[in-house]
This record gives structure tokens, sequence and C-alpha cells, in this order.
């Protein structure tokens, strides 16, 4: 088939033909890219909001969740997200899928994390890309659209459970934390918690981090993984940005 591409040019490395005796544009013509089974991309927003002007405590902040109105997970409470368009950056999918579904719009957003188990969307195999961002609660408002029945703001609790030290067959060294998430919305009156793992090996410089969630409650897939995993990045810098402003 002809390239996916309409400008090759890029691509044409040092000009010479392979060892099948193709040029770059024979080559493509011959690929096939469905010889082999390939992932859905999706992406994925944690959006944290906070009161006031600025944001000084992880406890005051919001994150933006929807209900779904549709399978699978229909009627649970979801990050804003869905699938890219085949000619679409990861970025510009997170922000238009942010837009339909909540209405939010023109935020900064950060790459957090990929996350791909296979048994993570019952559709198909789906890996999705999750972003960050951070907003005072008054600059935005929210909207549910597209295939969201519902959007808000739910106020979170993160609770350590649990934390056991580890050592892999290799002798890395790690650390398996429990958390209890609990999500709340007093204007609808609802509460649900999810407990999720946090499981690292190596060292403070390079570290193997995944975050499992153990029971759902009543968020979608993997969602509240994706939730804590962004909601310990931003109380991270929280403390680094509070331990600065100590030393000036």
């Amino acid at each position: 088939m002809p390239s996916f591409l309409k400008d090759i040019s890029r691509f044409y490395g040092t000009g010479e033909k392979n060892a099948a005796g193709q040029t770059l544009e024979e080559f493509l013509k011959e690929y096939d890219p469905y010889k082999y089974k390939t992932p859905c991309c999706t992406t994925d927003a944690v959006i944290f909001s906070f009161d006031g002007e600025r944001c000084e405590n992880e406890e005051e902040l919001k994150v933006l969740l929807v209900r779904r109105s549709n399978h699978p997970s229909i009627g649970c409470l979801a990050l804003p997200g869905g699938f890219i368009n085949l000619e679409e950056n990861l970025e510009d999918t997170a922000r238009r899928e942010l837009e339909e579904e909540t209405g939010v719009k023109g935020l900064v957003m950060e790459q957090l994390a990929a996350y791909g188990d296979y048994d993570r969307d019952p559709r198909a195999r789906v890996v999705t890309t999750a972003y960050l961002s951070l907003v005072r609660r008054k600059d935005v408002r929210v909207q549910a659209g597209d295939d969201a029945a519902d959007a808000m703001w739910c106020g979170m609790e993160l609770k350590e459970l649990s934390r056991e030290a580890v050592k892999t067959e290799g002798g890395a060294e790690g650390e398996i934390r429990l958390y209890s998430l609990t999500l709340r919305n007093e204007e609808q009156g609802f509460e649900t918690s999810a407990c999720v793992k946090y499981a690292w090996t190596g060292s403070p410089l390079v570290r193997e981090e995944k975050f499992t969630v153990v029971r759902q409650g009543e968020t979608a897939s993997d969602h509240a993984a994706i939730i804590v995993q962004g909601l310990m990045r931003v109380k991270e810098r929280l403390r680094k940005a509070a331990f600065s402003e100590g030393l000036e």
C-alpha cells in the first residue's frame, strides 16, 4: 500500500536500497501494516483544580470526572478521554477529548504515563496515554458532552494502607504500597472508594513503577490508578516548592 504520509523525504536515511533491493517507495508499496494485530490508542486527562490564586495544599485538590453513558463501564466515574484520530498527535487528542466531554479547554497538559495492560478494555487491545493538568477552578466552566452523561469536580482523599519492602530475584530493592482513594461529590451525594497498589523497584534515579487497581469501586477500568499517580506527582512537586520557598 502507499505510504501513510504524503511527505516521506525525512525517512530516506542514506538513500540506499535494502537487502531485497527495494527503494523506500518500493518497500512502502509492498508493506502490509495489517500483518500484525495492533492495539488501539487513546488518551485520558487527569485534571486537578484548586480554589484561590495558588495551590498550596494537595488536600484542597479536586479531580474532573465524567460519568460514562455507554458501555464499557456504563454509569461509572471515568477520566475524560477517548480514541485518537489517525492524523492527530497525542496531546491534541487529549485536548480535544477533554473539551468534547467536559467543555474545558486551553490548558497546559503534561504527559503523565502510559497504561497498557492487555485486559484494561473489553472492546480491543487499548493502550492509553494519560495527561496531567492543574487549573484554578474559577478559570474553567465544566459542561458534559459527547458520551459523558455528566461531568463534575470530585473531592479526593488518599490514604496509605500499608507499605512493604521487597527485593527482586536480581537483587534490586523496592517497595509495595497500598492506597485507598475516596472520591466524593457532595452536590450529587455520592462517595466511592477504590484500592490502588503502587509497586516500584530500582533506585531514586531510575525506577520501574507500576500503579494497579486492586478494587475499582465505581471507577472505570484503571482510572483510579491514573488518578493516584497524578496526585502523587502533584504532591511531590508541592513539597519541593514549599521546601524551595523555605530556603529563600
